[in-house]
């Protein structure tokens, strides 16, 4: 099975904000994007299509494939808790210097711990894995697709992140 990690376009958020499960706006560079996504898709037809519920992946996916595009929850990016919306350095919390030392293990604020994540992804991965499709087209987030990356090439969540994030918009295959 040929997956195709589709990871949204560029976003409308100042740099330095955290904003993992938050629903942002997407830059004003989205059409230019839009267009280099498809040309990146250009022929290929899918058996299925999943999208993070999140409104930068899922219009992506929509915008691309209309009424196509199945939902899927576990595709969601990590969530932050009490932290997002917030520039880093910004945050007040306590708990920040302590999450930054642990991030694998420690749950944000009121949020998930990166495990967390993880075990959602690989849960969805797993379930995909085991069905009978020769392409499909995930439009998800970069902590996604780098969570994906980690379990296909048996990376530990610690050591993950000497994986580049996938740039906005830039679509990686993986091949199971």
């Amino acid at each position: 099975m040929e997956i195709y990690l589709i990871r949204h376009t560029a976003v409308a958020v100042e740099q330095g904000v955290c904003y993992g499960q938050k629903d942002v706006d997407l830059a004003k560079t989205y059409p230019e994007e839009l267009e280099t996504v498809k040309k990146n898709l250009d022929g290929v037809e899918f058996d299925k299509i999943y999208t993070s519920p999140l409104s930068r992946a899922k219009k992506l996916a929509n915008d691309i494939y209309p009424d196509q595009a199945q939902e899927e929850a576990r595709l969601m990016e990590l969530h932050f808790g009490d932290w997002e919306g917030k520039v880093w350095d910004e945050i007040k919390d306590p708990f920040l210097e302590k999450w930054m030392e642990d991030f694998v293990n420690l749950k944000c604020s009121n949020g998930e711990s990166f495990v967390m994540l993880r075990d959602r992804v690989l849960e969805f991965w797993n379930e995909l894995k085991a069905q009978d499709h020769k392409k499909v087209a995930v439009f998800t987030h970069g902590g996604v697709i780098r969570t994906i990356q980690a379990i296909e090439k048996n990376i530990k969540l610690e050591d993950s992140f000497n994986i580049a994030t996938p740039a906005f918009g830039e679509v990686v295959v993986v091949n199971v």
